[in-house]
């Protein structure tokens, strides 16, 4: 169950990341486990999210079978439903199975203008571990 907070204020457009080099879920064809660095950005309006419950939430996937692009996108709609942000992007790095990695990414839209957005900092695949 995720959780939030009020956000202290509002006035400033901050933008927040949440790092989570440790995300696993589970192929739906094979039942295999797949592995994920997920990096969420996010400018907040009147809530923030508390870390805790989103741990938690992240580590729920680990039995949940579903392709990337779907863990990815239902991560993100849950977030954007929960917390209304201002905008919200995700990246999901996927650890490669057969070779190839899979990168999914998703945003809400244009970020807001004067918001300072760093480089999500994975490195592409052959650099990642």
């Amino acid at each position: 169950m995720l959780e939030r907070v009020p956000a202290p204020d509002t006035s400033r457009r901050t933008l927040v990341r949440f790092t989570a080099p440790e995300f696993t879920s589970l192929c739906p064809i094979t039942g295999q486990p797949d592995f994920a660095h997920i990096v969420i950005d996010y400018v907040p309006d009147a809530w923030l999210l508390e870390s805790k419950s989103l741990k938690l939430y992240l580590g729920s996937f680990r039995n949940h079978g579903a392709f990337h692009e779907a863990c990815t996108v239902q991560i993100a709609d849950r977030l954007v439903a929960f917390l209304s942000p201002v905008w919200l992007r995700i990246g999901a790095y996927f650890y490669p199975r057969g070779g190839i990695p899979i990168d999914v990414f998703w945003q809400t839209g244009t970020p807001p203008a004067g918001i300072w957005i760093p480089d999500q900092g994975v490195a592409p695949y052959r650099g990642r571990g």
